[in-house]
Protein backbone atom coordinates (compact mmCIF):
# COMPACT_ATOMS: atom_id res chain seq x y z
CA UNK A 1 0.00 0.00 0.00
CA UNK A 2 1.32 3.42 -0.95
CA UNK A 3 0.79 5.08 2.44
CA UNK A 4 2.86 2.37 4.08
CA UNK A 5 5.53 2.46 1.37
CA UNK A 6 5.72 6.28 1.55
CA UNK A 7 5.12 6.45 5.31
CA UNK A 8 8.38 8.18 6.23
CA UNK A 9 8.00 10.83 3.53
CA UNK A 10 4.38 11.48 4.45
CA UNK A 11 5.19 11.70 8.16
CA UNK A 12 8.01 14.15 7.40
CA UNK A 13 5.51 16.33 5.54
CA UNK A 14 3.07 16.17 8.44
CA UNK A 15 5.81 17.13 10.90
CA UNK A 16 6.75 20.12 8.74
CA UNK A 17 3.10 21.18 8.70
CA UNK A 18 2.97 20.82 12.50
CA UNK A 19 6.00 23.08 12.74
CA UNK A 20 4.36 25.62 10.47
CA UNK A 21 1.15 25.64 12.51
CA UNK A 22 3.12 26.01 15.73
CA UNK A 23 4.94 28.97 14.18
CA UNK A 24 1.57 30.47 13.21
CA UNK A 25 0.32 30.04 16.76
CA UNK A 26 3.40 31.86 18.06
CA UNK A 27 2.93 34.63 15.51
CA UNK A 28 -0.67 35.12 16.60
CA UNK A 29 0.22 34.99 20.30
CA UNK A 30 2.98 37.53 19.81
CA UNK A 31 0.71 39.71 17.66
CA UNK A 32 3.11 39.67 14.71
CA UNK A 33 2.59 41.67 11.57
CA UNK A 34 -0.53 40.70 9.58
CA UNK A 35 1.44 40.19 6.37
CA UNK A 36 3.77 37.69 8.07
CA UNK A 37 0.77 35.85 9.48
CA UNK A 38 -0.87 35.74 6.05
CA UNK A 39 2.35 34.42 4.54
CA UNK A 40 2.49 31.66 7.15
CA UNK A 41 -1.13 30.71 6.48
CA UNK A 42 -0.38 30.57 2.74
CA UNK A 43 2.64 28.36 3.43
CA UNK A 44 0.53 26.00 5.54
CA UNK A 45 -2.13 25.84 2.86
CA UNK A 46 0.51 25.05 0.25
CA UNK A 47 1.96 22.31 2.45
CA UNK A 48 -1.47 20.75 3.02
CA UNK A 49 -2.20 20.92 -0.72
CA UNK A 50 1.13 19.24 -1.43
CA UNK A 51 0.40 16.47 1.07
CA UNK A 52 -3.08 15.92 -0.36
CA UNK A 53 -1.68 15.85 -3.89
CA UNK A 54 0.99 13.30 -2.99
CA UNK A 55 -1.50 10.94 -1.33
CA UNK A 56 -4.03 11.29 -4.15
CA UNK A 57 -1.38 10.67 -6.80
CA UNK A 58 -0.08 7.57 -5.03
CA UNK A 59 -3.59 6.25 -4.53
CA UNK A 60 -4.53 6.75 -8.15
CA UNK A 61 -1.36 5.08 -9.41
CA UNK A 62 -1.56 2.12 -7.02
CA UNK A 63 -5.29 1.54 -6.92
CA UNK A 64 -6.59 2.84 -10.24
CA UNK A 65 -3.93 2.95 -12.95
CA UNK A 66 -2.10 -0.23 -11.90
CA UNK A 67 -5.30 -2.12 -10.98
CA UNK A 68 -5.84 -4.84 -13.58
CA UNK A 69 -9.53 -5.40 -12.76
CA UNK A 70 -11.81 -2.69 -14.18
CA UNK A 71 -14.45 -3.26 -11.49
CA UNK A 72 -11.88 -2.71 -8.72
CA UNK A 73 -10.60 0.35 -10.58
CA UNK A 74 -14.06 1.89 -10.61
CA UNK A 75 -14.62 0.97 -6.96
CA UNK A 76 -11.34 2.63 -5.93
CA UNK A 77 -11.91 5.75 -8.00
CA UNK A 78 -15.36 6.70 -6.67
CA UNK A 79 -14.35 7.37 -3.03
CA UNK A 80 -11.30 9.35 -4.12
CA UNK A 81 -13.41 11.55 -6.37
CA UNK A 82 -15.77 12.13 -3.45
CA UNK A 83 -12.88 13.20 -1.20
CA UNK A 84 -11.44 15.48 -3.90
CA UNK A 85 -14.81 17.18 -4.39
CA UNK A 86 -15.17 17.70 -0.63
CA UNK A 87 -11.61 19.04 -0.41
CA UNK A 88 -12.20 21.54 -3.20
CA UNK A 89 -15.33 23.05 -1.61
Amino acid sequence: MHTIRDKNKLLARVRRIQGQTQALERQLSEEDDCVEILQQIAAIRGAINGLMGAVIESHLVDHVINEPDQANRDAELAPVLHVIKAYLK
